[in-house]
């Protein structure tokens, strides 16, 4: 049973964390704001359903008032921030302008309590706010995926799962275009997976 609430921090956030009942949780940032993306993504529910499959809680939010991509890393600070005090082990999953949410706001957790265990990134953008977030991926320490489709003419998220394979880490290129239609279940199977087998 899932339930509502609104994170503490300086904006309005407002989340669906979707069980209390386990150890482990998935951060989920949503897409841009301003092209319809909220916590009622389908690929973030989808993404939901299997973890809860995997008895890992997934906390879904909506960003507060639009702040061009600075402030919604602020909200996703805020987000692992109660994820952290609710649960033993956090991940971070973004997609698309979440992508680089995530991503951003994982090196600036990277050295506080808050730090994800893992990073799932799909379809990530490649810049936040006009900066190029790609060298953010150095600065990650924990394991990492990164999920993209080569039909995508939405977002380039080439240049950050090149960085990600180059340090090792688990990139998957997928018959798809940006939106994934028709292949929500196989991308949320393959994120769940590995925040199951890496945090």
């Amino acid at each position: 049973m899932s339930e509502t609430l609104r994170l503490p921090g300086p904006r309005d956030v407002r989340a669906t964390v979707s069980r209390t009942d386990t150890e482990a949780a998935v951060v989920a940032c949503p897409p841009h704001p301003q092209m319809g993306g909220d916590r009622r993504d389908g690929r973030l529910r989808a993404v939901s359903d299997a973890l809860d499959d995997r008895a890992i809680a997934c906390l879904r939010f909506d960003y507060g008032p639009w702040d061009e991509g600075q402030a919604e890393v602020t909200d996703a600070r805020s987000a692992l921030a109660w994820a952290r005090e609710n649960f033993q082990t956090v991940g971070l999953f973004g997609y698309s302008f979440g992508g680089a949410v995530a991503l951003r706001a994982a090196t600036q957790e990277s050295q506080s309590d808050s730090a994800p265990a893992a990073l799932s990134l799909l379809a990530p953008a490649n810049s936040l706010a006009g900066d190029s977030v790609v060298d953010a991926v150095d600065a990650v320490p924990c394991p990492v995926q990164v999920l993209y489709g080569e039909r995508d003419d939405t977002v380039d998220s080439v240049p950050v799962a090149q960085r990600a394979r180059e340090r090792g880490h688990t990139v998957e290129a997928l018959s798809a275009d940006h939106f994934f239609v028709g292949q929500q279940a196989r991308v949320a199977e393959s994120v769940a997976t590995f925040f199951a087998d890496s945090m």
